[in-house]
Parts: C-alpha cells; sequence; structure tokens
C-alpha cells in the first residue's frame, strides 16, 4: 500500500495546477485540492490500495470542482481590457494575454471547462476523461465541440469590438 505522504509529495503541484486550470484562482485551487486530501486521508486505506491513487485523486478535483457550492455562491469574473495584438515580446502583453484568457474559459459551463482542462492540460484521451466524468465518450467529444465554439465565437465578437 502506497502512503497518502508518498502520494501527496509527488502529485500535489500537478493536482494544485489542475485546480488552478478548473477554478482559475490560486486560492480556490489551493481551497479545492486541500478540501480532496482531507477526504481522501479520511479514506486513505482503501485509495491507497488502488493501483493508481494519483489518478484516482484527480477524479476526486474534477468531481469536487464540478460539486463545489463555494464556488457557485461567488461567480464573479474579473473584466480586463481588451488588449491589442502584441508587437513585441513584452511581459506585460503577456500577462493580458493570460488575463484575457482566464476571461474566456470563466465563460463557459462548469463540464466543458473541465473537458478541456482534461483534454489540452492533462493531455488524456477522450475515454479516460468520459471516465472521469461517468458520461460516454461521445459526450465529451460534444462537450469539447461546444466549448471550443464559444471560445471561438467569443473571440471573434471581442476582436470585433
Amino acid at each position: 500500500m502506497t502512503s497518502l505522504d508518498e502520494v501527496v509529495r509527488s502529485t500535489e503541484r500537478r493536482l494544485l495546477r489542475l485546480g488552478l486550470m478548473l477554478s482559475g484562482s490560486t486560492h480556490n485551487a489551493e481551497d479545492l485540492v486541500q478540501s480532496v486530501l482531507a477526504r481522501a486521508h479520511r479514506q486513505w486505506d482503501r485509495i491507497g490500495e488502488l493501483e493508481h491513487p494519483e489518478a484516482y485523486l484527480r477524479t476526486m478535483v474534477v468531481n469536487e470542482y464540478l460539486g463545489w457550492r463555494r464556488l457557485l455562491k461567488n461567480r464573479e469574473v474579473p473584466l480586463a481590457e481588451p488588449i491589442e495584438r502584441p508587437t513585441d515580446d513584452d511581459l506585460g502583453v503577456r500577462q493580458a494575454q493570460r488575463d484575457a484568457t482566464w476571461q474566456l474559459l470563466a465563460r463557459l459551463p462548469r463540464k466543458q471547462r473541465v473537458v478541456l482542462a482534461l483534454r489540452y492540460y492533462e493531455d488524456l484521451p477522450d475515454q479516460e476523461i468520459a471516465r472521469i466524468l461517468g458520461v460516454a465518450p461521445a459526450t465529451v467529444r460534444s462537450n469539447a465541440a461546444r466549448a471550443l465554439a464559444t471560445l471561438r465565437d467569443n473571440l471573434s465578437s471581442e476582436e470585433a469590438n
């Protein structure tokens, strides 16, 4: 059986990055992972026996994010001023682009955002994403297609303004 300390040491940073990709906030990501690890600690006798406890913890983070009540209460999305196309490799320009990207992602429904984070950030295949979310692979593909279409539409409308 793998100890919880070993698994936390090896996966905590990755879980925090996933939490950041899902929630869009460092503080919310920390809270998300902390609540998952607290629940995992209580169930570690069972989780530690699994072949891949890291994958189980990742699934717990996704499920916790999807059901998180505190995030539903705080739907505040910071608005950035529209940015011009970058002409150089300025740190301020890159930060503005990053902020604009977070703003676009924050507009997506939660499941679509999860699908994009697991597909493009965690680099998981549709089968694995479907298993984590408890849906069919076709549902994963349709959520990804809708999310990308929404992002394209939002980007087009912002560029037109």
